[in-house]
């Protein structure tokens, strides 16, 4: 009974005055369909929209329609089941059984009752844009708000005098804007020509970034020259990192250690007038073959100097050199990459690379389809360079070595994701790591900042000054021992599994302690011991002391070594050990494993099967130490500069631990620490764990909950984050609230007072927290009591793997008590957020614009008005049939693919989450767009109209003047044969983006066009018919169509005389039609903007043609917009063998937003050219072949819009 209901519905609200009958298609117009004429006459038009509406006010049925609900007979009841018939017998019942007056009283009731209804869908419309729109934008000023805030990287300045010695050119050299310099430190004037040939080190280059300068390498070079005088630094003695390959260590590699090194560096740097080939792959190839050059040319001065040194009577004993070290920064790095696999590049040349925030998996900003496409093409030849081509054969890159060194969270313009070398080097040669696990440095910085934090730039000195071997006087020609050194020098001793230990205990195998090995001590576990030039040993200590609690404190260099039971402290599950220390290891403190104290029937005698454990000691940063007053006076508990641990499987088959602290006056010549403290314990890893779930992380945003550490809690409190701290940064707090004196005997007022005073400084050292990530490595956080821990990760996308939890190790006094709280930046989860994801976010803003598309194309498959594109961007977010079908499908081909390559599979729960958050942020972008164009579109065609109106004979005169030239008449009769011409001209042989900004242009000026011409016929325009709400486009769904004049054009009429729309009605749908276009095609330009500005830049240095991809792929862009114009082009090709299927417009604006939702989610929107120029290209293909056979079978839609006068 409903479809009968809403058939008489339809009927009473669309009468009219006029008796006419509309034209009927096959589509349209069932077999059983009866116009009616009777003393009212009735116009039917579209019923399927009034059977929706009707939808909506099912619960006013009952008091407006039920006047008009006929008795159930069969004919209701088979009516039913047919759509959009209206049959003869149901008009004739209720002119029976309602007079005239009666129908016309209960149809102005319902006309008011639909106007509410419309007004409510308009709301809801505009309230669900609105929310998306103010989502978009509020995520992107919290984002901005804190990049704007200042960063404290804690780096320290470095000062240099530098001198830049330029290299002559070669005759042969094609390009003679950039240029080669040699850099020189010192203050005094030197003589350029006696420097260099004087010239006899190991060659380094320097390659800058994107708008870089070749001064850049100032700060390397001052402090490599000052590395080289000073000599190597004093070893530490800390636990070093070993180099691991395909997850065994590799340590039988001896790296020798020399107190001075055999050469010095000189320092080279190419100037490429810093352009910014970040923005263009054709710049970044130029950089490339110029860097070639460059290494040629440097290999070639070595051989010119010493030639003229020989001629000059001198000696020379050492080769030439014949590699360079390649140090490159940003983009810079990945021209080093780019010029190894350079076919010109002479066979060795380069060996080793080192790069400074330099992305290598994609560029920052995937905009340019040349750009990517390079990246790609590089990326794929070192992947084929590393693979064994036949059985006998060398790879071709076996030799080359790649460390990529990472800023860190604060590095805001590349993330660490894309600065590894993850299936592009493998791990035998090469790895990233971040600067915050660069030993002696700890510190993320900027992406400038890493060039001058000196620092970095200290340690990245004495690590390539120790890649010379003394005997060569070159870099050392195996690469597993230069990989070597290189872990070595940068890498933390921290051992890989520490921020594992929960998963590391229940994997390995329960030895007991309490059962000793039949013959304990001859498994000696292999360590090495302090040097023997360290004069003090245990026999000369001071009385041993013996610890029967499973805690061990010392505040004094006392010398004095303590025993741990730990048969008797190990017990009860505390199978771990684990000593914070700011002493130096063997200088300060010593640690033995002991069998047993006494004698036993081991062979071995005591001393030799006692293992020193020393060299377990890990360094970690720490804050600054408090200075001592005066001497013997209490200060405040130093910051641990050390961790060391002890598992089952280290202790197994040991008896006793002993601690060893050197006495204050042999310290080997060392002044003693201003305050002295090591702290150790045994515990159970399980008493410490805390694991935050998604739902108590996102609430900690607007309410946190403290949590209370009691005191003889676990020295280390393992935190485990199910979210990653790299998409949702979290601040931990930590306030001390006990330290143990209120049990001191003092009073209960003066205890408490001194509680949380100072005493407890005295006692509690600074707590330090350890973060690992998959990605970007190890984080330290010293002196953690409220600071915002982040990783640099990049969890959530298509090619994440594994597990995206955070682990956070907390060393914290187990004599203390704390109260702890954890909450999620806003502000920092913002901004990582859209740093990670706006590639993301930029293709799927591709998918939004052709999803909306699709929507208008299929309204006018459906012989339906034309939607507005701001219309059709909120139908496709109604929940749940659009949002489904066009969010969630994509989705799941991604995870699809993922299933069926086993390299990559993301989370799915996250990896849902934010491709749904970042759609929605595209549709904000997509809709903050449409909206300023269309204001601007409204108020430029409103002053056009207002002004031809007033001043028209005026208008005129000028017009008529200037249209009169011939090439204006010429382009007037064919605007779109001149537009296309145009802008593939310009396209080909100027700048991609010139020749879509002239479509563009087409685009707008239609759109201005189109829209005088409504404002023109429509005597008033209605704002919410304008954007597109209610109907779908109608300046109302009860106005009477008028016959208006309006500004005729030949791009914006019709020439069907069948159709009974308006001349406003189809000018609108014209505007709406080219206004998606527009939409569509500035989001290409955009794109290529940045290509473009630097393009702008390098017009004084000459002129090439684009790149032959970026002008391919703009030409069918172009082609998209000339040959989809118009909306009567719809229909593809029909389908051989399928009468009545054919592939139209819509279906293949769906399937091209499917692809560019996929190239957002694989962070390549530039594939979004791919769809583009693929519509473009087939249009234009069946273009033709309709106009081959206007005569055969119609290839385009059969529906033409027509106005009447």
């Amino acid at each position: 009974m409903n479809q009968t209901v809403s058939y008489y519905y339809a009927i009473l609200i669309n009468r009219t005055d006029t008796d006419q009958k509309p034209a009927a298609t096959s589509k349209q117009i069932p077999n059983n369909f009866f116009y009616v004429h009777s003393l009212t006459p009735l116009r039917f038009t579209s019923v399927y929209f009034y059977s929706q509406l009707h939808r909506k006010i099912q619960h006013h049925r009952d008091t407006v329609i039920t006047h008009f609900r006929p008795a159930a007979t069969e004919e209701t009841t088979a009516a039913q089941n047919h759509t959009n018939i209206i049959t003869k017998s149901h008009i004739l019942r209720i002119k029976s059984q309602f007079s005239d007056s009666q129908i016309r009283r209960w149809w102005i009731n319902l006309r008011i009752l639909c106007l509410l209804i419309q007004k409510m869908e308009g709301f809801k419309a505009k309230f669900r844009l609105v929310t998306v729109a103010v989502l978009s934008i509020g995520i992107a000023l919290v984002a901005i708000y804190d990049l704007l805030k200042p960063i404290s990287n804690g780096c320290a300045m470095t000062y240099m005098y530098p001198t830049y010695i330029p290299i002559s050119a070669t005759e042969g050299l094609s390009s003679s804007k950039y240029g080669l310099y040699l850099y020189h430190e010192g203050w005094k004037q030197i003589d350029f020509n006696e420097h260099l040939k004087q010239l006899n080190g190991v060659p380094v280059l320097f390659i800058p970034g994107n708008g870089g300068s070749y001064k850049q390498v100032r700060s390397l070079a001052a402090e490599s020259d000052r590395a080289y005088q000073g000599g190597p630094p004093e070893p530490m003695l800390y636990q070093e990192a070993s180099l691991t390959l395909e997850g065994v260590e590799m340590d039988d590699i001896n790296v020798p250690i020399f107190n001075q090194y055999k050469r010095r560096l000189d320092w080279f740097a190419v100037d490429l007038e810093g352009e910014h080939s970040a923005m263009d792959g054709q710049i970044l190839e130029e950089h490339t073959e110029y860097v070639v050059y460059a290494i040629h040319r440097i290999l070639d001065q070595y051989k010119e100097s010493r030639d003229a040194r020989v001629k000059e009577g001198g000696v020379e004993s050492s080769s030439l050199p014949n590699s360079v070290i390649l140090v490159g920064h940003s983009m810079g790095g990945f021209v080093a990459r780019a010029a190894v696999v350079h076919p010109n590049l002479r066979n060795s040349a380069v060996e080793t690379i080192l790069t400074l925030s330099a992305p290598h998996q994609s560029p920052p900003l995937a905009l340019q389809p040349s750009l990517g496409h390079y990246y790609e093409y590089i990326n794929q030849k070192w992947r084929k360079g590393y693979e064994v081509q036949t059985s006998r054969a060398v790879p071709q890159l076996s030799r080359v070595i790649v460390i990529s060194i990472s800023g860190g969270g604060n590095d805001y313009q590349i993330r660490t994701k894309l600065e590894s070398v993850d299936g592009i080097v493998p791990s035998t040669n090469g790895f990233m790591i971040s600067s915050m696990g660069v030993k002696n440095v700890w510190l993320s910085m900027e992406h400038q900042v890493i060039l001058w934090c000196n620092q970095l730039v200290v340690q990245v000195s004495h690590t390539l000054l120790s890649l010379v071997d003394p005997e060569t006087g070159h870099p050392i020609s195996g690469t597993r021992k230069r990989l070597t050194v290189f872990t070595k020098m940068l890498q933390s001793g921290m051992p890989q599994s520490l921020l594992r230990q929960s998963d590391h205990h229940q994997q390995l195998p329960h030895h007991p302690l309490q059962k000793e090995r039949n013959n304990p001590g001859s498994e000696k576990k292999d360590f090495p011991a302090c040097p023997s030039k360290i004069q003090w040993s245990v026999e000369g200590l001071e009385r041993d002391l013996y610890i029967k609690t499973p805690t061990v404190t010392i505040l004094a260099m006392d010398g004095r070594r303590r025993w741990l039971d730990i048969k008797e402290l190990g017990s009860n599950g505390r199978t771990s050990f684990v000593l914070v220390t700011n002493l130096l290891p063997c200088y300060g403190i010593r640690l033995h494993l002991w069998p047993e104290k006494g004698t036993s029937g081991s062979d071995l005698p005591l001393n030799k099967r006692v293992v020193e454990v020393t060299s377990k000691i890990v360094q970690i940063p720490s804050g600054p130490a408090p200075r001592q007053i005066e001497p013997g006076s209490q200060t405040e508990q130093p910051p641990p500069s050390a961790v060391f641990w002890l598992d089952t499987k280290d202790m197994n088959g040991f008896r006793f631990l002993t601690i060893s602290v050197a006495p204050s006056p042999t310290v080997s010549g060392r002044p003693p620490p201003a305050a002295s403290m090591a702290v150790g314990q045994f515990f159970n890893p399980d008493e410490g764990r805390k694991e935050f779930s998604p739902k108590s992380l996102l609430r900690s945003m607007y309410s946190q909950k403290d949590i209370f550490i009691k005191e003889d809690h676990p020295i280390v409190m393992d935190i485990t984050f199910s979210i990653s701290l790299g998409l949702l940064p979290a601040t931990v707090s930590l306030v001390t609230t006990g330290c143990g004196i209120k049990n001191s005997g003092l009073p209960v007022e003066e205890a408490g007072d001194i509680d949380n005073g100072k005493l407890c400084k005295l006692r509690c050292f600074p707590p330090v927290a350890l973060a690992r990530d998959p990605t970007s490595g190890l984080h330290i956080f010293p002196n953690l009591y409220s600071r915002t821990i982040e990783v640099d990760s990049s969890p959530a996308l298509w090619t994440s793997q594994g597990s995206e939890k955070t682990n956070v190790l907390l060393l914290v006094d187990p004599h203390c008590s704390y109260k702890s709280s954890v909450a999620v930046s806003l502000t920092y989860a913002g901004r990582r957020f859209m740093l990670l994801y706006n590639s993301q976010i930029i293709g799927l803003s591709f998918a939004v614009v052709l999803f909306a598309l699709m929507r208008q194309a299929n309204a006018w498959e459906l012989d339906l008005p034309v939607p507005s594109l701001l219309s059709a961007v909120e139908t496709n977010l109604r929940v749940p049939l659009p949002f489904l079908l066009l969010t969630i499908s994509p989705i799941l081909i991604a995870l699809l693919y993922s299933c069926l390559n086993p390299k990559s599979f993301p989370r799915v729960g996250s990896f849902f989450v934010v491709a749904m958050i970042c759609y929605l942020i595209a549709n904000g972008t997509v809709i903050i767009l449409i909206l300023t164009t269309l204001i601007l579109s409204h108020v430029v065609a409103g002053i056009h109209v207002f002004f031809k109106t007033r001043w028209r004979w005026r208008i005129l005169d000028n017009s008529t003047s200037f249209f009169s030239f011939k090439v204006l008449r010429v382009i007037n009769a064919n605007p779109s044969l001149a537009t296309s011409l145009l802008a593939i001209a310009l396209v080909c042989f100027v700048h991609p983006a010139l020749g879509l900004l002239i479509l563009v242009l087409s685009h707008v000026l239609c759109c201005h066009h189109a829209l005088c011409s409504y404002f023109t016929a429509s005597s008033k325009a209605r704002t919410e018919d304008f954007y597109g709400f209610g109907n779908g486009g109608k300046s109302s769904i009860f106005k009477n169509d008028k016959s208006e004049e309006g500004l005729s054009g030949d791009e914006n009429s019709s020439n069907s005389p069948d159709s009974a729309k308006s001349y406003g009605d189809t000018q609108l749908e014209i505007f709406h039609h080219r206004h998606g276009l527009l939409i569509l095609h500035l989001l290409s330009l955009l794109m290529f903007l940045p290509s473009l500005v630097a393009w702008l830049e390098r017009l004084s240095m000459g002129h090439n043609f684009p790149w032959f991809l970026d002008s391919v792929l703009c030409m069918g862009v172009v082609l998209h917009g000339i040959c989809d114009s118009k909306p009567e082009f719809n229909v593809f090709f029909q389908i051989p063998g399928m009468r009545g299927y054919e592939i139209r417009q819509g279906f293949v604006y769906l399937i091209a937003g499917y692809c560019c939702y996929l190239a957002g989610l694989d962070l390549a929107p530039y594939k979004a050219f791919y769809a583009m120029a693929t519509i473009g290209a087939v249009s234009f293909f069946f273009r033709i072949l309709e106009r081959n056979r206007r005569s055969g079978e119609v290839y385009y839609s059969s529906r033409k819009h027509s106005h009447r006068h």
